[in-house]
Order: C-alpha cells, then sequence, then structure tokens
C-alpha cells in the first residue's frame, strides 16, 4: 500500500486497516498448507486459530457497530481457539467474511462520527477510541501470522519473501522512495 498524505483520520484508519489485511495475506500466501495449521507448541496458537478468532472479533465488535454493544451476547470467545478451519479454502473464507465486517462498518462513517459514543463490553468508547482499540488488536495477530507464516515457510522450504524492507537494503530502498520509485513491498 503506498502512502497517501491525508488528514482524514476515517481513510486513515481504512488505510492501516487494508495494509494489516493485505500483509497476513501475502504472509499466508507464502505458507504451504500443513503450516496453517501447525503450532510451535501446546501452547501456541495456529495461524488458522488466529484467523479464527479474528474473525469472531471482527463479527463481534463490527457488526452493527455504531447501535450495539460490541460484544454480541452469541460470541463464545473461548471456542474461537478451537477446532480450526480444515483447508485453506475455508481459512480463508473466514478471514475475507471478517473483514467484510471492518470495512461494512467504518467506510459510511464521517469525521463527525469519532466522537460517537458505542459500547464495548458494556464500557463507553468514542467511535475513535474503539477504532484504535482494534487497530492495535488486529496488528498484534498479523504479526503473529506474519513471524508464524516467516518460520513454518522457511522451515518447509528453506526460502522466505520479506514483506517489508529486506535486510541490508535499506539503502537502495530509500533512495527509490527519493527518486520516486514504487517500492517493491
Amino acid at each position: 500500500m503506498p502512502h497517501q498524505f491525508t488528514t482524514s483520520y476515517v481513510k486513515d484508519s481504512i488505510d492501516l486497516f487494508r495494509y494489516y489485511k493485505k500483509l497476513g495475506e501475502r504472509a499466508m500466501a507464502q505458507c504451504p498448507d500443513e503450516g496453517l495449521f501447525a503450532t510451535l507448541d501446546a501452547e501456541s496458537n495456529s495461524i488458522a486459530i488466529i484467523v479464527k478468532h479474528l474473525a469472531g472479533n471482527m463479527r463481534s465488535r463490527w457488526m452493527d457497530f455504531l447501535t450495539t454493544d460490541g460484544e454480541k451476547p452469541d460470541r463464545n470467545r473461548d471456542t474461537e481457539f478451537e477446532d480450526p478451519p480444515k483447508t485453506r479454502a475455508a481459512l480463508m473464507e473466514l478471514w475475507e467474511r471478517g473483514w467484510k465486517y471492518v470495512f461494512d462498518a467504518l467506510e459510511p462513517l464521517g469525521e463527525a462520527d469519532l466522537t460517537r459514543t458505542v459500547t464495548i463490553r458494556t464500557e463507553p468508547h468514542s467511535v475513535m477510541q474503539a477504532i484504535n482499540r482494534q487497530m492495535a488488536h488486529y496488528a498484534h495477530h498479523v504479526g503473529q501470522i506474519v513471524i508464524l507464516a516467516k518460520h513454518l515457510t522457511a522451515k518447509a522450504t528453506g526460502k522466505w519473501d520479506s514483506l517489508s524492507v529486506p535486510r541490508g537494503k535499506s539503502a537502495a530502498f530509500t533512495a527509490d522512495l527519493a527518486a520516486g520509485r514504487k517500492s517493491q513491498r
């Protein structure tokens, strides 16, 4: 996602959510199928479990975002960490469905909506606080997906295509930006 200057908090938030969505997708695309369902140890979550948790959270937080509590009464968070999707296709369908809730809720918002009050677990938040809360949560879990995918992909294939500036390439990346060339990220 090329950087675009904006003074709109809503636009910047949508752009950042799209960036994290794409980052997770690029990591999962490199990961072998078996890596999506692997855990590093008994206390770890697989990529599939993280995606299931994210999708559950996204549905709960963003469905009827402005009108109902962000912790829906039918959400069972604990089950999000059990019985992951069985295939890459099912995993990606869950991923897309979760992100659809996010963008369907955010895209109609205007800057004036940022001071409105929404609740999450009965606690009042401004819309801006709720967006920030979810941004941090999703960035955290996408980071987990990236590190797991990188580890499991490199272990299985011996290679990994960097999702950001590759090691030893910072100067070239900065020079390309200064020259107005599109980055390879």
